[in-house]
């Protein structure tokens, strides 16, 4: 096996348990359906990751994490507040969930939930995870102005509010829950609603 193929083989591999812990959760994901979701040679799952499915998992788990870091780093290029990169981001995510009939979720939370108590390997792979979207967070909230602490404390209420909403629109097949956290971490980062900014647009323009 030569190190291009074996390379994009690994990978197959990875994005296939990434997608099937989103939809069927990591206990609900075997071995077997990995393998054959990826296409890959009968045997090469142990090739690659000789320890097993937490090895898979915890690689899925850190593509997943770098996907979303690259979303919220992107969103934060195209916008212009803070509250606005986070409505990006947002609107991304629900996109996701209607798209996949609600049936996508988190699998940093999925993993997270399911193996935290009983996998420290997986549980210290989704902290990493959540920590790399924390971190970058904060220090553009630093770079906008805000105390260091205060930046700390509200980038992990931004993921952490993020990450429940997902959650609760999942449970309810609506992106209500994703809207209402927009709105309301529009006010924690920015002082004001995206409704009222766009209520003073109207004002703005009526009165000119």
């Amino acid at each position: 096996m030569s190190g291009t193929k074996g390379a994009e083989t690994s990978a197959r591999l990875v994005e296939s348990m990434l997608e099937l812990i989103q939809r069927h959760g990591y206990s609900g994901t075997g071995l077997n359906a990995v393998v054959e979701h990826a296409a890959a040679p009968k045997g090469s799952l142990y090739f690659h990751f000789p320890q097993g499915k937490e090895a898979l998992g915890e690689k899925a788990v850190e593509l997943a994490a770098a996907r979303f870091g690259s979303l919220v780093a992107d969103s934060a290029l195209e916008s212009a507040t803070p509250g606005a990169v986070v409505g990006r981001v947002i609107d991304a995510v629900a996109g996701i969930l209607t798209d996949s009939d609600f049936h996508l979720g988190c699998p940093v939370s999925v993993v997270t939930l399911e193996m935290g108590a009983q996998s420290e390997r997986l549980r210290e792979a989704c902290a990493n995870a959540f920590e790399s979207w924390i971190a970058p967070v904060t220090e553009y909230l630093v770079a906008r102005g805000r105390p260091r602490s205060d930046a700390r404390a509200t980038a992990t209420a931004v993921v952490s509010m993020v990450e429940g909403a997902v959650i609760v629109s999942r449970a309810q097949r609506s992106t209500e829950p994703l809207r209402c956290a927009a709105r309301a971490l529009a006010v924690l980062l920015d002082g004001v609603s995206p409704d009222d900014e766009a209520s003073h647009g109207e004002r703005t323009e009526v009165s000119s």
